[in-house]
């Protein structure tokens, strides 16, 4: 699966995920760590990318439906650490998660939850 990793999400978990196969590109290695949340949208957009975020506002962004884009994954872990965050996506296998919740409902945001969280 062709990720986009956001700014506050860190190289460890680009790297974990790879290791699973994917093709991992990240804010900072293309140019846009400080870029706003319309401008890593639309990148991800024109790469063909799912986003992978801890903002919450994309989730929103997906239900009003502003823009096409090729999916989000929100991730909800607590604390937000990248061993946290790696331990949270890789298990769940994110590529069938997410395909799987996409062709069941209409829009396509998907949000992942830390195990500590679900207990």
């Amino acid at each position: 699966m062709r990720l986009f990793l956001d700014q506050m999400i860190d190289r460890d978990v680009a790297e974990a995920l790879r290791a699973t196969g994917h093709d991992v590109e990240s804010a900072a290695h293309a140019g846009l760590a400080r870029a706003d949340d319309l401008e890593i949208l639309e990148y991800c957009t024109k790469q063909d990318r799912v986003l992978v975020t801890l903002d919450e506002h994309f989730g929103n962004w997906t239900v009003v439906k502003l823009t096409a884009h090729a999916g989000v994954i929100r991730l909800k872990v607590h604390p937000t650490g990248s061993r946290n965050i790696a331990n949270t996506v890789v298990p769940h296998d994110i590529g069938k998660t997410f395909l799987r919740k996409r062709q069941s409902k209409a829009d396509s945001c998907t949000a992942l939850r830390s195990s500590a969280q679900m207990s």
